[in-house]
């Protein structure tokens, strides 16, 4: 499709989402591909002292904008040292991870094409209130879930989360 061709894609203006507890953490999926065409995607998260995914890459590409706190973000085997205002890219394919440094985070998740929502949704669960942190009594998720989850959608670990050495 051309820049001048109609588009299948609504307008639309999101003034309310539903908080989900995923994986430790607090997401908000602001757009999805459903509503973008699939262009793209895009989730706030609030994230603990400490939270660090594995170094792991996906088929989308994936922007962390630092909205409040501090995060140490690896692209590839770079580590740099993210504040508010701080944006970081990983490529699809490129390994990628971040831990946060501060008390919290919250940083914007952009999807380029969308994508890394589905992964959200399909290991999180609504949030009985909106902010940190789940039950420590409260479900967890499975290694087997997230395996599952991560084969269905293209998502490969490359290691554990990296450390200031790695």
């Amino acid at each position: 499709m051309s820049a001048n061709e109609p588009s299948d894609v609504e307008p639309l203006v999101v003034c309310e989402t539903e908080p989900l507890w995923f994986l430790g953490t607090l997401a908000r999926i602001l757009i999805d591909g459903t509503q973008t065409g699939g262009a793209f995607a895009a989730f706030e998260t609030l994230l603990p002292k400490g939270a660090s995914p594995p170094l792991h890459s996906h088929p989308q590409a994936e922007s962390f904008y630092v909205l409040d706190g501090e995060v140490i973000v690896w692209v590839e085997d770079a580590p740099r040292t993210c504040r508010a205002g701080a944006l970081a890219f990983a490529p699809a394919g490129t390994p990628h991870s971040f831990r946060v440094e501060s008390d919290t985070a919250r940083m914007l998740v952009l999807s380029t094409p969308a994508g890394i929502e589905d992964y959200v949704r399909a290991l999180a669960e609504p949030a009985a209130w909106p902010w940190l942190q789940p039950p420590a009594d409260g479900p967890r998720v499975s290694v087997e879930r997230i395996n599952a989850v991560e084969a269905r959608l293209g998502v490969i670990r490359h290691g554990p989360p990296p450390t200031l050495s790695t």
